[in-house]
């Protein structure tokens, strides 16, 4: 089953700086099945995010890649996920990443 890797970063990145490597274990990630996550990719699409760098802003997921999902979108993130059937320990990883104000960093299938 395809699975999506959710970590909270120990500190925040910088411009310039690309996340091109998988490497879940660095950030002791948490696996989230896809199907379990699908409901949740379009309204995501409203969260402000970064693939691989903050020089790419982007909305939503990379799918297939590396997110950065800054702290500034936690809140609304939270909003999606709250009550959504097997994704409360992502939820979990929001609020303390929030608590931290830290950046998530997501690895796609």
């Amino acid at each position: 089953m395809p699975k999506h890797e959710f970590g909270i970063m120990p500190q925040a990145t910088q411009a310039g700086k690309c996340f091109d490597i998988y490497e879940p274990e660095k950030y002791n990630c948490i696996s989230v099945s896809d199907d379990d996550l699908q409901p949740c990719l379009e309204p995501f699409r409203c969260g402000k995010t970064y693939w691989h760098s903050l020089d790419r802003p982007a909305l939503g997921l990379a799918y297939c890649g590396i997110t950065l999902i800054p702290p500034e979108t936690i809140d609304t993130y939270l909003e999606i996920i709250w009550k959504k059937p097997g994704i409360t320990e992502l939820a979990a990883l929001f609020i303390e990443a929030k608590e931290k104000h830290a950046f998530v960093i997501h690895f796609g299938i």
